[in-house]
């Protein structure tokens, strides 16, 4: 099978090209390099913007079989100070995607997604039929893109499956900008910088693990779960009190956190559940979070050694 990734040098999308790779198929990486580096020596790689009109006419020459559809302006916060700026990339990104894919005659679409689209939930863990209720210009670009995957798939046959993932965290998980609160609190902590946690420490999130998280991109490449949504996640909470203690603990730093007030707009918890995921798809998250942690601790305690 000849994949195409978006996103490919990011944090999700390089580990993606690498599964993809260790299960014996090709794989083009497309990617501006905006907000990650993780090429893979060997892959062809397109440095392109995902909105540039020029990847339709690549696709179409190459061909891919499956796009696993990855690029994204990833932050709420910025989503919200320029929300063109995300619609941009999130929706005008999207329909090119889409775009692509028929243009190269393409089977199939994996459509990346994220809790945020649940805003905030009636009930824990979140099914993935639950009511989308986006509450950032974020989440209203995820609901969009999905929207239009539907929508080529009733116009041209062009099957899709959206995977909205919880939060994801692991190794290449880069602690600059948005980034995930485990690559924060590992950075400071291995640095021996102060860390903060907003709000009392209750706050809860559902931490999954990256490599996890792609076993779930290469099922849905294949035919199972056509037209449907499904949850990545572990249907579990951990606090980022609790959380901030677990990598301590493996970073064998002080558990000391300085306490902040509340940042605006945060869910107090989240969780989604995955059931439909293992029913359809025979995906379950394999790596429990402490040992999730204590791999990422590693991985950025060598990333942040001197070079000699």
């Amino acid at each position: 099978m000849l994949a195409l990734v978006t996103g490919a040098a990011g944090f999700i999308g390089s580990h993606l090209v690498d599964r993809l790779l260790a299960d014996g198929h090709e794989v083009i990486g497309v990617d501006d390099l905006s907000s990650g580096a993780n090429v893979r020596p060997g892959v062809e790689m397109w440095e392109m913007d995902v909105a540039d009109p020029a990847l339709v006419e690549k696709a179409a020459a190459r061909r891919p079989e499956v796009v696993c559809h990855l690029a994204a302006q990833v932050s709420v916060r910025a989503s919200v100070s320029d929300p063109l700026a995300d619609a941009r990339t999130n929706v005008v990104g999207t329909a090119n995607v889409l775009e692509a894919v028929r243009a190269a005659g393409g089977r199939k679409v994996v459509f990346t997604s994220s809790c945020a689209v649940y805003g905030v939930p009636d009930a824990l863990p979140v099914p993935a039929d639950a009511e989308l209720r986006p509450a950032s210009p974020y989440a209203a670009s995820k609901v969009s893109g999905e929207v239009y995957a539907g929508m080529y798939r009733r116009l041209h046959g062009i099957d899709f499956t959206t995977l909205t993932l919880a939060n994801v965290y692991g190794p290449r998980q880069t602690p600059e900008g948005e980034a995930g609160v485990v690559s924060i609190f590992t950075d400071a902590l291995l640095s021996g910088r102060p860390t903060k946690v907003y709000g009392d420490g209750t706050q809860t999130r559902d931490y999954v693990y990256v490599l996890d998280v792609v076993d779930a991109f290469a099922r849905a490449a294949g035919d199972a779960g056509g037209g449907r949504r499904f949850n990545v996640g572990t249907g579990l909470q951990t606090s980022d009190r609790d959380l901030h203690t677990l990598v301590a603990e493996a970073a064998g730093a002080p558990d000391d956190p300085e306490f902040a007030p509340p940042r605006l707009g945060d869910l107090p918890a989240m969780s989604v559940d995955p059931r439909a995921t293992r029913e359809a798809l025979g995906w379950e998250p394999r790596t429990r979070l402490p040992g999730g942690i204590a791999e990422t601790v590693a991985w950025a305690r060598g990333r942040n050694a001197p070079r000699g």
